[in-house]
């Protein structure tokens, strides 16, 4: 056997499905597509095991007898020809139309249908993959014969050694920084070091406040606060304390006793009045 003979009669199973059952359908419509609801229980006349086979670039839907393996009908889906050989339904998930052939030229449509919905779904999912590894194999020869067949070569370059070898040596210049001091003292002019002159700069900070100092308040003393008298006092331009105490008795009305002595009434115990009106007075 030739290596092209081998290479045809390599076959890759991509799904196997238990039970599935064939029916006879009537002939298509004229309009829309086959509805599986017009097929009657009498109608199928078959029941066994699908089996889906990737020969190369082809793929083969087989109906087997699931106990001697024999073959009952096949379906050839070409590149490209899927939609022409397998056509679903247009009331159920679970049916589709197959195209099956006799190997002879000789064609008819026969119903397929599946018990559970996953799996006609991985009947659908092995088709799709067949086909997307038909378009990968395309792509890789018409890729291969346009660039010599170095698509799939991955040129990796040897890694570059940049160790140093025995007496070479690595020189490097650091460019001197021109201002003195250090950190933001240096950018205030607060620094300490020497200056363009080589002398050294001192820091010139502004005395603090003298004790004689005067600081004024923007609210006026308390009327008794002593602390404010004695300032008063001793302050140039001042009244003196005697003369302020002597303008405020002469304006002050209760100042002058002698006035309310000499109007009190007169009376037996005059002695006692003296004495109480001094003591008011004192008071």
């Amino acid at each position: 056997m030739s290596f092209e003979e081998e290479q045809e009669s390599f076959e890759h199973t991509l799904l196997v499905v238990r039970e599935v059952f064939v029916y006879k359908i009537p002939p298509r419509p004229t309009s829309g597509g086959y509805k599986c609801g017009e097929w009657l229980q009498s109608d199928k006349i078959w029941s066994g095991r699908l089996r889906v086979v990737s020969c190369d670039t082809r793929c083969e839907i087989r109906l087997e007898d699931p106990n001697s393996g024999e073959l009952f009908a096949a379906c050839f889906v070409h590149p490209g020809q899927r939609e022409a050989a397998v056509e679903s339904v247009l009331d159920s998930s679970r049916y589709f139309v197959l195209r099956i052939e006799d190997g002879r030229g000789k064609h008819a449509f026969i119903g397929l249908g599946f018990n559970e919905r996953n799996e006609a779904f991985d009947f659908n999912v092995a088709l799709s993959d067949h086909e997307k590894y038909v378009k990968r194999e395309v792509e890789k020869e018409v890729g291969g014969g346009g660039e010599g067949g170095d698509e799939g070569h991955i040129d990796i370059h040897p890694a570059v050694n940049h160790r140093l070898k025995e007496g070479e040596t690595i020189r490097i210049n650091v460019k001197n920084k021109t201002s003195s001091g250090a950190g933001m003292l240096s950018a205030a002019g607060l620094s300490g070091g020497n200056s363009g002159t080589g002398k050294p700069k001192t820091l010139s900070l502004a005395p603090p406040p003298s004790g004689a100092t005067k600081i004024r308040s923007p609210l006026p003393p308390p009327p008794n606060d002593p602390v404010a008298a004695r300032m008063t006092s001793t302050s140039p331009g001042t009244v003196p304390k005697g003369a302020k105490e002597n303008s405020r008795h002469s304006t002050d009305a209760l100042s002058d006793l002698t006035q309310l002595e000499k109007n009190l009434p007169p009376s037996a115990g005059s002695g006692s009045a003296q004495t109480s009106a001094a003591g008011w007075a004192a008071f």
